[in-house]
Parts: C-alpha cells; structure tokens; sequence
C-alpha cells in the first residue's frame, strides 16, 4: 500500500499476516496515539484495504493508523475464533512494538467495521484486562451480541416484543454460529464481556442495517453505558450495511471519529 509500512506481526501455518502502517510525516519526537483497523467480511473474506482512507487521514492528523490482515474461510479455511486470535496477536505485536513505530503504548486503539468490528470490541472486552487491550474502539456496524440476553431485569428502551423477537433471531442462530465461531458463541459475544475495564467506544451503525441489526448497537451501547464506558452512538438515518464505505457517510464518519479522539486528547 503506498505511503504505508509493511510489518510482519505474525507467521501462522505458512501464512504472513502483516501490518501496514501509515506514520505522519515529518521528524515526530513525541510518541504520538495510534488506531489499528480490522477489516469487515463475515469472518468470511474482505480486504485490510477498507480502512486506508480512514489510516491514511489520521496519519495527515498526527497520528499513526495501521490496517491489519487477518485470515478469514475463503482464504485460509478457518473459523472465527482464529480471526480474533489473530487480531490479538497484532494489538499485541503494535503495542510491543510501539517505541520503533513512534507510538504512545498507552494510545493504541482498535476499530473496525462489522466483522471486523466484531474483532475490534472482543479486543476491548473479552481481552479488556490484557496487558496489550486497546485503550479506545472505533466500532462500524459491528457484531456485538451473538447469544440471547437477559432483557426482563434491564431497561434497554426498546419494547419488550422486539428484544423478544431479536433474542429468537439470535436463538435460532446458534447452531450456525457455533460453526463459524468455532467455539460456543458466547465465548466471543462481545456485549456478555463488558466491564468498567472495557476503553472509551464510538459505534457507527446505520437504522436500516438488516445484516447487523440497529438495534444490536443502541443495546451494545446501553450496556457500557450501565458499566460506565464512554460511549458515543452515531446513528445514521435510513443507512444499511457496511455504508461508511462510501461518500458522504465515509467523510462523515471520519469526521466523527475526529472528534472523538479529540475528546480522548488523542489528537489537537
């Protein structure tokens, strides 16, 4: 990728998974914050190439943005739970590393967009007491919540029926998820690991979203809300799936995550 840095951080059953890292320019002699992308694709497929425009804006802002390759089915025939172990092992490889990269280990932050969302908040929650966890999430239509929920004893705002219905959807869904997981879904369900541990998040997630449900993200939202996480929701109205990816909503949300780094100090 032009104007990036090619890092191995991890060399698996024949396969080198890499970094590609986009620095700002200049003589930087402060260590500056970070942000490390994973891409989207139903643990499926997709590119690292998603997240660029975003890295690439940060790196303009001072900060460093990294996108990482992970192995995912159609390429290397695995299931998800190799996906956030490879996701693990590159927050571990950047945050290990972050003196030679010219980064501040105490600001790396971990984004993504749906699947690779996913991979992002069990980084931040499943893995919150790790030593190399994120310190901030960048959520994109993500999958948060792979298991029924207790919704009787929580007030989520929304009506009864629709948690009902949503906890059958997501009843129904297990013997799938199972198999695409590889391990039982809730082992990765990111919403049944928050605690107070889990970093600051923005979630972008567009209403009319029929792959990841609205819904998932303004309930996500609510539960690091109750163990209070700062959250910022960004909804976009009458946007499906994966529409960050495209103008205006790209600028748009770019924009947003300014900002929230901002509120972090992460940038000026």
């Amino acid at each position: 990728m032009e104007g990036a840095d090619e890092i191995i951080y991890k060399s698996v059953d024949g396969i080198d998974l890499k970094l590609w890292v986009f620095s700002p320019e200049g003589d930087e002699s402060d260590a500056v914050p970070a942000m490390i992308f994973f891409f989207g694709g139903g643990w499926n497929g997709g590119s690292p190439e998603q997240f660029v425009p975003q890295s690439q804006y940060l790196a303009r802002r001072g900060m460093v943005g990294i996108v990482a390759d992970y192995r995912v089915k159609s390429r290397h025939g695995v299931q998800a739970k190799s996906c956030v172990d490879d996701a693990r092992d590159a927050l571990r490889y950047v945050t290990q590393h972050a003196e030679s990269i010219g980064i501040d280990p105490k600001r790396i932050g971990a984004g993504g967009g749906s699947a690779g969302g996913h991979l992002a908040a069990c980084l931040g929650t499943i893995y919150a007491e790790d030593d190399t966890a994120p310190h901030a999430m960048a959520l994109y239509n993500p999958g948060t919540i792979l298991v029924p929920f207790d919704f009787e004893t929580t007030d989520y705002g929304q009506p009864p029926t629709a948690l009902a219905k949503a906890n059958q959807l997501l009843e129904s869904r297990q013997s799938e998820l199972r198999n695409r997981l590889g391990v039982p879904p809730i082992e990765l369900s990111p919403f049944h690991h928050v605690t107070e541990r889990t970093p600051p998040t923005i979630i972008f997630h567009g209403t009319n979203d029929t792959t990841v449900p609205f819904m998932s993200a303004v309930i996500f939202s609510q539960r690091l809300q109750a163990n209070k996480v700062n959250v910022v929701m960004k909804a976009y109205q009458g946007s499906g799936h994966g529409f960050f990816n495209n103008e205006p909503f790209q600028s748009q949300t770019t924009a947003a995550l300014d900002h929230f780094l901002v509120s972090l100090g992460w940038l000026n």
